[in-house]
């Protein structure tokens, strides 16, 4: 049994649950207040923790999951990528600016990306559900939650979206200790 085997599932699961935080915490806080800039600014940080849980994630299906499940991991993974990048642009950058300082052809890349992101996230979803490795409700729930997120983030903050936002963070959750490893994997 190789320390990797252990390290590296758990390292995502880990990266998963600060996930979970930086989105869900902020959440349930918007949901009284409204966005505020330390709200804002933990979710643009956190998300540097999701190319890490997703990976966790499909390394724990992916013996179960076959092409389309290899298929749906890179989607998702590159739509993760893209719209890390956007939720940081928009929770740490845009956030602080005038509305009308933001380029349209800005505006419109904000969308194309969000859109890629939710392509891969439905596919990744569905690869879970399909796979059978993980639950039921966090397998449906990843597709799902994590898409209605991405039109949300273009949509104004309602207490809807932030409790979308606690959703995505109990699916996160979940799924993490789904991945957690008692002993080592294949």
């Amino acid at each position: 049994m190789t320390d990797n085997k252990i390290f590296l599932p758990r390292f995502g699961a880990v990266c998963g649950v600060v996930l979970a935080l930086s989105i869900g915490v902020p959440g349930a806080v918007e949901a009284f207040t409204g966005e505020t800039a330390l709200t804002s600014l933990v979710i643009g940080l956190g998300t540097a923790f999701g190319a890490p849980a997703v990976l966790a994630f499909h390394g724990h299906q992916a013996h179960a999951s076959g092409r389309f499940g290899a298929f749906a991991f890179a989607a998702n993974l590159i739509g993760l990528g893209l719209f890390t990048g956007v939720a940081f642009a928009l929770n740490v950058v845009i956030f602080f600016q005038q509305p009308d300082q933001v380029a349209p052809l800005t505006k419109v890349v904000l969308k194309v990306v969000s859109l890629v992101f939710v392509l891969g996230t439905a596919v990744f979803g569905a690869s879970m559900v399909r796979a059978k490795v993980f639950p039921a409700v966090p397998a449906w729930g990843y597709g799902i939650s994590f898409t209605l997120l991405a039109v949300f983030a273009a949509l104004p903050d309602t207490p809807w979206s932030a409790l979308l936002h606690v959703v995505c963070a109990a699916v996160l959750v979940w799924l993490s200790a789904s991945v957690w490893p008692a002993r080592s994997v294949a």
